[in-house]
Order: C-alpha cells, then structure tokens, then sequence
C-alpha cells in the first residue's frame, strides 16, 4: 500500500501543473489585463501603471523576446507565467480588489464554511445510511414506498425553496431560529443551527435514494440470507454484515464529498450571513475578482486529487479483496 501511495504523491505534481495551466489561461490570456477595470472609470494612466505593476499585468504572458536575446531561456522567469505559478505552489496569492491578502481571506473563511458543512456532512451521512439500510429491510413494503416518494418530493424541492421557507416561517414567523447573522466561537453557534438543518433537508431525499440502491444490492446476497438463518437480530445484520460489505459505494461517496466541504454552501452562507468561503466566491464572481477566483479554484483541485487517493486507500482497507497493487 505505502508503494502505491508513493506512486500516486508522484502523479500529483502533473495534476497541479495541468490545473495551473488551465487557470492560467482562463485568468491571465484569455481574460487579459483587467488593470483599467480594477482602477475604476476616472482612473488617471499613473494609477493604472501601479495597478499593472501590482497584479505583474506589466510582465510578459509566458517570455519576452528582446530579453530572451539577452538572458536566454531565464527571461521566463521575468513573466505572468512564472509569478502565476510560483504564487500557487508558495500559497501566496497576492491580494484582493479590496486590498486584503488572499491567504488571509481564505484561512478566515475556512472555519465558518467548516462550521456549517461539517455537521450538514456528518448528519446527512448518519440519517441517510440509517434510513436506507431499514428501507431496503423493509423493501417493496408501505415504508419503503412512502420514504421513495418522500425524497422524490424532496429532490424535487429547489434549495432555495426550502432556504425562503426556513427563514420566513421558521425563523421570522414562529422565532425559532435567528434569520441571519453570524458569530465567532460558540455564541455563534445559535446562527448554524437552522442553515444546518435545511442543508440536511435539501440533500436528504438524494443521499437516501443512492444508499437505498446500495443497499438492495447487498441485502440479496447469500450471506444476508446465511446470516438470518443463523437466528442473527436486525442490528447486528444491518451493521456487521450489510453496512461492511456496502462501504465500497459510501466511500466514493463520502471521501469524494469531503474537499467541497471547505468551499462551503454558496446559498446557504449567502442567505444566512455567514462569511465562509462560499460567500466569498459568491462576492469575488460579483466584483469580478479573478485572483481570489483563481486561488479557490486551484484550492478545491488540490483537494479534489487528495480525495481521489483517499478513496482508494479507503478502499484497500474496507475490503480485503482490493488490491492496490
């Protein structure tokens, strides 16, 4: 296993190159120089020069060929290409618009998206698989029919449906929750409660279908029925025998699921005030601010490549009859 994971930590630096390039080229060539945007309408050319200077827009896209001639294929080092990359792999993505430093706003938001999507994913998860595992135990039965048409309704419900609702009758109509605002530390708490909840309810009626799924394919199986015959009680079926051969699709799943929770609920943050990293791409696509754009966008690939080898180390120790080699 340590040989494999090696081999996958030697295929990463590959994966990064290419995601850099295509944000490079999304954000610097195709994009083009945005200094006169940045600067506003009544900018004088002064402005706009500094402006350039700042965000290296003064540099050559990839190299220039007058300093090629003098210093040879180090020119490259002197360009929009190079800074774009080195600014990636050193974690220092410059500054916003407003004048923050990007690294900053992203280790400031980290923890209120954290805060919200750790307690929707890990809720969601337990509901979802509990519920399923009885609804395929009780398949083709009046449970089972009425929980399918429950989350067809469900997933048929837009999200923001169900954020309008929560927020004007449970939060402004009966009081129950606050209706937008957030804290730091555990005061804040009161704030993540209702957002949590309808997170929960909005991915509820897709998770349940997907793991009822899973599910039916398992509890046909020999050794479910071997395991009945045996005079073994629900529970102990349900999660030594059913749950642990059925992990293999709830770890694709899950593992997959877990770098977007930094990026946080766009809506959800948005709705309920929360200063997470999903409010801040929501602000960033609004102010057209491609630097903060690019860093999150370069953030969640990292995250996604790393999730990839978690899931098929996952794998490996799940089920003994995964090989990685």
């Amino acid at each position: 296993m340590l040989s494999y994971i090696v081999r996958r930590l030697l295929y990463t630096p590959l994966i990064v190159v290419g995601v850099l390039l295509v944000t490079f080229l999304l954000f610097r060539v195709v994009q083009g120089d945005v200094s006169s945007d940045i600067a506003g309408k009544n900018a004088s050319p002064e402005t706009i020069a500094e402006i350039r200077k700042e965000y290296g827009y003064d540099k050559p896209l990839i190299i220039n060929t007058e300093a090629a001639r003098e210093r040879g294929v180090l020119a490259v080092f002197d360009s929009q290409f190079f800074h774009h990359f080195k600014s990636a792999l050193t974690l220092d993505f410059g500054r916003s618009r407003s004048k923050q430093k990007i690294s900053t706003l992203l280790m400031e938001g980290a923890i209120p998206s954290l805060s919200l999507t750790a307690p929707i994913f890990l809720g969601l998860l337990i509901t979802s698989v509990s519920l399923s595992m009885l609804v395929a135990l009780r398949r083709g039965g009046p449970f089972d029919t009425s929980v399918v048409v429950v989350c067809v309704m469900g997933m048929s419900l837009p999200i923001l449906a169900t954020i309008l609702f929560g927020q004007y009758f449970l939060a402004h109509k009966l009081g129950w929750f606050p209706v937008f605002g957030y804290e730091p530390g555990l005061a804040g708490a009161k704030y993540f409660v209702l957002p949590a909840l309808l997170g929960m309810l909005a991915g509820l009626g897709g998770d349940v279908r997907f793991y009822r799924t899973v599910m039916l394919d398992e509890i046909q199986s020999d050794y479910i029925r071997t395991a009945r015959a045996k005079g073994q009680g629900t529970l102990r079926i349900l999660y030594k025998h059913l749950l642990k051969n059925a992990m293999i699709p709830i770890i694709s799943k899950v593992v997959l699921a877990i770098p977007f929770l930094f990026l946080g609920s766009l809506l959800l943050e948005r709705f309920f005030g929360i200063p997470g990293l999903g409010y801040l791409m929501i602000e960033a696509i609004g102010a057209r601010d491609s630097q903060v754009i690019m860093a999150l966008t370069f953030i969640i690939s990292i995250l996604f490549v790393l999730g990839n080898l978690a899931t098929d180390v996952c794998y490996a120790l799940v089920d003994p009859r995964v090989s990685l080699n």
